[in-house]
């Protein structure tokens, strides 16, 4: 059976449509038997009517999380939304220029002051609609233009995005730059997802295989009892003949390992 002993794409109350705690996280990650959890709560305009540092500041002091709890390694990350066909990421327009008790600062953006708290990102597209007047190399670049951020890891669900794009070229682009291609478990798990989604999702599992392009796992968990389900990823992975070697998830070194060839200032 094809091992899958990390979850990298996770969720907690702070995402405000998830409904665990972290330990309550890393406890199911330790009772599915994993080796390590990634914690990737949303950074998003869908979380708050104001997007201020203070409302974001619950990323600014991930460094208090123990680094293995429960025998888990643990790892701070979030979601970032990409939010234009030119490749921007949330926060990436948003001045910030006072800390959360109100101190001036050097003025920076929500998305450098998050993204320096994070071990690493996974970049998603929840809304697509600036995507649909573009062309098909607009968007295929716009993933392109993303995966070169220095601190995104991952592609997040592009199986399920709904955006039109050359799978090959983003593909190419992650093996190159020793990115990661995310297999979604809820993409193809609950059934009004995967009725959209699996034949994409397959396509996008086969084309990496062909194409030496590594994957990650992520289980979208937005409960505690779902960290590390990877049944459907399991299967689908299995029936494709996907080679072992690409799955990044197989082990907390391998991952880790991947992790720090891809981001410049990733350290653990």
């Amino acid at each position: 059976m094809l091992k899958i002993a990390c979850d990298v794409h996770t969720h907690t109350l702070f995402s405000r449509h998830a409904y665990s705690t972290v330990e309550e996280d890393v406890q199911s990650a330790a009772d599915a038997g994993l080796e390590l959890l990634g914690i990737t709560d949303h950074f998003s305009c869908m979380l708050f009517e104001e997007q201020t540092l203070k409302n974001f500041q619950y990323y600014i002091n991930m460094g208090v999380w123990p680094r293995e709890w429960h025998g888990v390694r643990l790892l701070h990350g979030c979601e970032a939304d990409i939010v234009d066909v030119e490749g921007h990421l949330f926060g990436h327009d948003i001045p910030v220029t006072h800390n959360i008790t109100e101190e001036r600062r050097r003025e920076a953006t929500l998305k450098s002051k998050v993204f320096g708290a994070c071990d690493y990102v996974i970049a998603s597209i929840h809304r697509k609609d600036f995507c649909d007047a573009a062309t098909r190399a607009q968007n295929t670049q716009m993933y392109i233009n993303v995966l070169e951020d220095p601190k995104v890891l991952i592609l997040g669900h592009i199986g399920r995005s709904g955006v039109d794009f050359e799978l090959d070229p983003v593909l190419e682009a992650a093996r190159n730059m020793g990115k990661l291609i995310e297999i979604n478990e809820s993409s193809i798990a609950e059934p009004l997802k995967a009725k959209k989604s699996l034949a994409r999702c397959e396509k996008v599992a086969r084309r990496c295989a062909e194409l030496g392009c590594s994957v990650s796992f992520g289980s979208d968990a937005h409960i505690a009892p779902a960290i590390g389900r990877a049944d459907h990823t399991r299967e689908l992975l299995e029936r494709i003949d996907f080679p072992e070697e690409l799955v990044a998830c197989a082990s907390a070194e391998r991952f880790l390992a991947a992790a720090r060839a891809a981001l410049p200032d990733f350290e653990l």
